[in-house]
């Protein structure tokens, strides 16, 4: 008796038509993905349960307030441009980057700062400032940094990590760079002051990892920031999203928004297609699963055998911080706080014993550190004439602890201690001029994007959950299965996202070829 399935696959094929490629997810990882299957000749679909491309990438409006609600910064441009490039197109001509001067501000609660730039000779006076007796030890980080950018991601960042003589041959290397040591621990050996030893090792935050454990490959940022600067789409990073989805269908591929799928389809121990949540069938020639690595193995292959990631390992893995993200737009306030640029990090007055209670004890703590995003300092179309909008952001443990934090019962009063601090130390009189108002949680993350434990970015990149440990783009459990975006290789953050397209295009087959 013929399966819905089959008969679906009997019409495929008999249409005279190019390879099909569902794209399960239409976050960057997946539209950066359709776009260069398309480029290859696939007829592509992509499939997404939300009203708008660009998953973390995408915005919502509030009361004329632009909220951008993940990723705020461009920090590789170039991967955009050779993406663009590979569908004939001109990065520079459709989207609008600006580089912003400085990067960012840091402040610590004793008063100090320090403002990252790209100029080389401006950052070593910000180190001189705090500590004279650093800078030469500053110098040695950048190189340090350089060096792990070629291997780290020039390297093993863009080619396929799926084979473990893959992982062999770079052992020796990973061994002379001491992939062992962590970010933290590898400031430490270079600079003194506490200062700079968090201001040089924070970064792995912003990709979901604890910087007293995460590699020390991932110094490799500091690199990327001082080579390519720090970038703001104009619109925000949803606006590269949305372009990114009218090439899509300039292609030929479509956009199939407010679908949910509900299971990939399998048949002779090769994905086949995708059921929907509406009960409809998709067929296609291959799958690409933007969804989280975890969700994608353990929600839609429910119902297949799985050999490597099973529902105890997947258990076993550490995942990444959650995220309290409040945003909101101020009344009248475009002139007001003119020492608070586009971005800034609050510190609070621990670092490492913060970050222990979020990643390790799973403890949501009473102190913060807090990352502020004000686009209106660039882009004043993000709120209306004279008012501004914010995104603050608050690292918190994710759902899968113990004892995890009940948010339904905790944002309120969460959100009025947090007030407390930005009156206190950064935005005086902000809240009297509070109008559109957004809270994510943890919670939000789960069931928005179907994170698994809410975190905000998949699994944590620790040494062994890296390159060969971590999910592999081309499915390790299916044929003609592959996966993109953060929970895969090379990881999370906008280069990695992106990356992860390019590398998965050079595993998929000729569009010519799998038909069938």
């Amino acid at each position: 008796m013929m399966t819905k399935l089959d008969t679906a696959l009997a019409a495929h094929s008999d249409k005279l038509t190019s390879a099909h490629a569902v794209v399960i997810g239409a976050g960057l990882g997946g539209l950066a993905s359709a776009m260069r299957l398309g480029a290859l000749g696939y007829r592509v679909t992509v499939i997404d349960r939300l009203d708008v491309p660009g998953g973390r990438g995408s915005c919502i409006w509030r009361d004329g307030h632009r909220f951008d609600l993940g990723p705020t910064i461009v920090t590789v441009p170039q991967i955009f441009k050779e993406l663009w490039a590979r569908c004939g197109r001109d990065f520079h001509e459709e989207v609008d980057l600006r580089p912003l001067d400085p990067f960012y501000e840091i402040r610590w609660p004793d008063g100090s700062t320090f403002t990252a730039r790209q100029d080389t000779d401006a950052m070593r006076e910000e180190v001189r400032r705090l500590s004279p007796g650093d800078v030469a030890g500053y110098d040695k980080f950048l190189r340090d940094s350089e060096e792990r950018y070629w291997f780290g991601f020039e390297d093993l960042g863009r080619r396929s990590m799926h084979k473990l003589s893959d992982l062999i041959r770079v052992l020796p290397r990973f061994a002379m760079l001491r992939a062992d040591r962590s970010v933290y621990a590898h400031a430490s050996r270079r600079v003194k002051d506490e200062r700079l030893r968090m201001a040089l090792s924070f970064h792995p935050l912003f990709i979901g990892g604890d910087p007293f454990n995460v590699t020390s490959m991932y110094i490799l940022v500091s690199h990327l920031e001082k080579e390519f600067g720090v970038h703001y789409a104009m619109g925000g990073v949803a606006a590269i999203a949305e372009n990114m989805a009218k090439i899509i269908g300039e292609q030929g591929g479509t956009l199939r928004m407010e679908t949910e799928v509900d299971e990939i389809l399998v048949k002779n121990n090769r994905a086949r297609g995708v059921k929907l949540a509406s009960g409809d069938v998709l067929t296609a020639d291959i799958v690409v699963s933007n969804a989280d690595a975890g969700f994608t193995y353990d929600q839609l292959l429910r119902n297949q055998p799985r050999k490597r990631w099973t529902p105890k390992k997947l258990k076993s893995r550490r995942w990444s911080m959650g995220l309290y993200v409040w945003y909101f737009g101020t009344k009248g306030t475009r002139n007001m706080w003119k020492d608070v640029g586009h971005h800034t990090i609050l510190n609070g007055p621990r670092y490492k014993g913060l970050v222990q209670d979020i990643f390790m004890k799973g403890k949501v703590p009473e102190d913060f550190s807090l990352y502020v995003h004000r686009p209106t300092v660039t882009d004043p179309s993000a709120a209306p004439e004279g008012d501004d909008t914010f995104y603050v952001l608050s690292p918190v443990p994710h759902l899968g602890h113990d004892d995890a934090a009940n948010w339904e019962d905790l944002e309120r009063e969460y959100r009025v201690r947090l007030t407390k601090v930005l009156e206190e130390q950064l935005l005086p009189g902000f809240a009297n001029r509070v109008t559109a108002s957004e809270v994510f949680t943890p919670e939000t993350f789960k069931d928005r994007y179907l994170s698994p434990h809410g975190s905000g970015f998949s699994i944590e990149p620790r040494i062994l959950q890296s390159a060969w440990f971590r999910p592999h783009n081309v499915s390790e459990e299916l044929k003609g299965l592959f996966l993109t975006g953060a929970g895969t290789h090379p990881g999370a953050g906008l280069p990695g996202v992106i990356s992860s397209a390019e590398v998965l295009e050079q595993l998929v087959p000729d569009a010519a070829l799998v038909r069938g």
